[in-house]
């Protein structure tokens, strides 16, 4: 039995950031996409998804921002959570896998992100470990963080395997002898050789 570390974000849910952007864009689309620049990708994302700047400070530096609505923190907070669908074939695909592995965790997310995915996603719930980057301070993009999980358990590169969406993720774990499968869609995902051959 190995271990499949698996990404969140597009391959067990679908994330979408603009319908925040647009709900505290208070210049409309234009405001919206200058907010997910600012927001939902670079460096001040890569400090909150890492731990160096905390989920409070992030929204009240959000709230503070001339391009954005003057809206109550619970409904900002709510607005920056709720940007989640299902993804299709997903909680099916899990069960397979778990019939061989162990499944874990491992995202580039934020305490806010990851308290409202547990709360409503139930297929989250039943993971066997959570590997989150706020909590140990690297970002999948960095070999640190597969060198992590390799010196915190002792186990060998070979146990793992990673399904991700992001292939500087699958680059960065190929550095540390983990293996790898760029997530497409979950049917692809079963029929990789890739997966058969970890199996």
């Amino acid at each position: 039995m190995g271990v499949i570390l698996l990404d969140i974000g597009n391959v067990v849910v679908n994330v979408d950031f603009m319908p925040f952007c647009r709900t505290v864009s208070r210049n409309g689309e234009a405001g919206a996409a200058s907010i997910m620049e600012r927001y939902c990708q670079g460096d001040l994302k890569d400090r909150h998804d890492t731990g160096w700047i905390g989920p409070n400070e992030y929204l009240a530096m959000i709230a503070a921002d001339p391009l954005t609505l003057d809206l109550p923190l619970d409904r900002l907070r709510l607005a920056w959570q709720d940007i989640f669908t299902p993804m299709p074939d997903c909680a099916d695909a899990l069960e397979t896998l778990r019939r061989r592995h162990e499944l874990w965790i491992m995202s580039d997310t934020d305490p806010l992100h990851f308290a409202f995915l547990i709360d409503r996603f139930p297929v989250l719930r039943s993971m066997d470990r959570y590997l989150l980057s706020y909590e140990h301070g690297w970002l999948k993009r960095s070999p640190e963080a597969f060198r992590q999980v390799l010196d915190s358990t002792g186990l060998d590169s070979s146990m793992f395997l990673l399904i991700d969406d992001r292939e500087v993720n699958t680059r960065s774990c190929a550095e540390t002898g983990i293996g790898s499968i760029l997530f497409r869609s979950w049917a692809e995902t079963l029929a990789s050789p890739v997966l058969a051959a970890f199996s």
